[in-house]
């Protein structure tokens, strides 16, 4: 693409295309995705933990786009057999023009999951590594596939890659996890698309962070819940050092719709990434260790018991 700023008016008409996004809840950066590409003409699955969530996001999408294309996918990416269930449901769909795998949890108290797994990595990394080996197959049959995983800045707090064994028990501090999962969105997101390349298959792989955006996963991941006074305050105070959870999709949006090569890492063009337009941006050479990213798959591979492509 040019050098020019990129915005929303850049997304072309999506008219027959099918996107499935994680993470749809009202107000985050999954909605304002969905939105987006459900304004643009996509047909859009909303892919969420329950039918009552899905139902208010698709209402309020609704509200600012009549007539729009939705669907509905009820998955918990912390919990796998729900992940497999979701993956048989989504067949459905048929082809698959893009997958957002935005869904996740933020610094959150320690919980392991009934398949054994520290809550964190199991909803952002395990699940959407499922997730996604399950559903390539609808992508490719697309024709022109795309992959975009959310990452974050706390990608930059990792400070070794999270290659341990996943159902060990450890000292556990919820940043430097939280930090290793955004980490591992990125191993996988790069390692995917060097195997897509291998394999010739039509379908490419990208990688997007949102910044500093008015969410409130901050505040859920911190006290477990959006409602009561802390919670308000809490929010209050993060939405007034932040971007909207608006612009905080941007980064995701041009990942998903520009003309960009795989691999691409893309957020916002701001001081310290922290907020602005979008624009490609850099990782930390971490991200980019190639025996890293391998071995993240393979122990990936093994966790969740799917090999692929």
């Amino acid at each position: 693409m040019s050098g020019a700023t990129w915005t929303t008016a850049d997304i072309p008409d999506l008219t027959g295309r099918t996107a499935l996004v994680t993470g749809p809840t009202v107000g985050g950066l999954g909605f304002h995705t969905a939105l987006e590409l459900a304004r643009h003409g996509a047909r859009v699955a909303l892919a969420g933990r329950t039918s009552a969530k899905l139902d208010a996001a698709a209402g309020a999408i609704t509200d600012e786009v009549p007539g729009a294309l939705l669907e509905h996918v009820v998955v918990d990416l912390a919990d796998l057999a729900s992940v497999r269930a979701a993956a048989d449901d989504a067949a459905r769909l048929g082809p698959i023009d893009l997958l957002v795998n935005n869904a996740g949890i933020m610094a959150s108290p320690h919980r392991r999951t009934a398949d054994g797994l520290e809550s964190q990595m199991a909803t952002n990394h395990f699940g959407p590594f499922l997730l996604t080996g399950l559903l390539l197959d609808q992508v490719v049959a697309s024709g022109d596939g795309r992959i975009v995983n959310l990452s974050s800045l706390a990608h930059r707090l990792a400070h070794s890659a999270p290659l341990g064994d996943p159902r060990a028990r450890r000292r556990y501090s919820r940043w430097r996890v939280y930090g290793q999962s955004k980490l591992a969105n990125l191993l996988f997101t790069f390692e995917l698309d060097r195997r897509l390349r291998r394999a010739g298959l039509p379908v490419t792989a990208l990688a997007a962070h949102p910044g500093f955006a008015g969410t409130h996963l901050v505040v859920n991941g911190q006290l477990g819940t959006t409602q009561g006074r802390i919670s308000s305050i809490l929010d209050a105070a993060v939405r007034a050092v932040s971007q909207s959870a608006e612009a905080g999709a941007w980064p995701t949006l041009m990942a998903a719709t520009a003309d960009l090569p795989g691999g691409t890492y893309v957020g916002p063009g701001g001081p310290g990434q922290a907020s602005g337009p979008p624009r490609i941006v850099d990782t930390t050479p971490l991200a980019r260790d190639e025996v890293a990213q391998r071995r993240l798959w393979e122990l990936s591979e093994a966790t969740v018991g799917l090999r692929w492509p």
